[in-house]
């Protein structure tokens, strides 16, 4: 069963989230909240493993609730609602170490597939939307290359570009004749080599130092 709470200031919203999310037979909520600072309280005693958390919101907002959550020795996956495609909040958000963000009027049936996707740890809430969004405020030098990326083999290079432009395993596998089982396993392995906890960090960290 994956663990859901459900972080917003509207009860209305919550409500229905609540019925989709329940409705499901591997999907339960067990905690809701209308603001950042309840989150904080609500999140930690419940333990959930994803998090659905609005960014725009009084008390405490979206962005700072998330930055303390990650802080957490083990935190949950945090996904971040928004209303705008291209929101600078969202990006501020997913560089904090957010998995990712989704669109509030998402279909449900996208909105299920994020948390369940979320959950499994190893891909990203469309990642092409991700970088979409970090191409739109990539503004900074990039920073120095870190020396782990050196240890990359050159097929792990390869399909760190990949990746890093939004493209899916099966989209991967198809393009380098490979099976999906193997770009799998290729992704594991940069992840791990380079500290990244997902691919949604994995576009991030191109964007930040120019490897896009």
């Amino acid at each position: 069963m994956i663990r859901v709470a459900l972080v917003d200031d509207q009860a209305l919203f919550r409500a229905g989230i609540r019925m989709l999310v329940d409705s499901q037979p591997d999907l339960e909520v067990v905690a809701e909240a209308s603001d950042g600072r309840q989150a904080l309280d609500v999140v930690r005693a419940a333990r959930p493993d994803v998090v659905l958390m609005d960014i725009r919101m009084p008390v405490m907002d979206g962005l700072a609730a998330t930055a303390e959550l990650l802080t957490d020795a083990e935190p949950p996956r945090i996904v971040m609602l928004t209303t705008f495609d291209l929101d600078e909040a969202a990006a501020r958000a997913i560089r904090q170490g957010a998995s990712g963000f989704l669109l509030k009027d998402a279909d449900p049936e996208f909105l299920l597939a994020a948390i369940r996707t979320v959950h499994s740890g190893s891909a990203v809430i469309a990642a092409s939307a991700t970088r979409d969004l970090f191409a739109h405020f990539a503004g900074a030098a990039p920073a120095p290359v870190p020396p782990a990326y050196a240890g990359l083999t050159e097929r792990e290079r390869e399909i760190f570009a990949l990746a890093a432009r939004g493209l899916s395993n099966a989209e991967i596998a198809a393009r380098e004749y490979l099976s999906e089982a193997t770009v799998k396993t290729h992704i594991s392995r940069i992840l791990t080599k380079l500290s990244l906890r997902d691919r949604v960090q994995l576009v991030v960290f191109a964007f930040e130092h120019g490897l896009t």
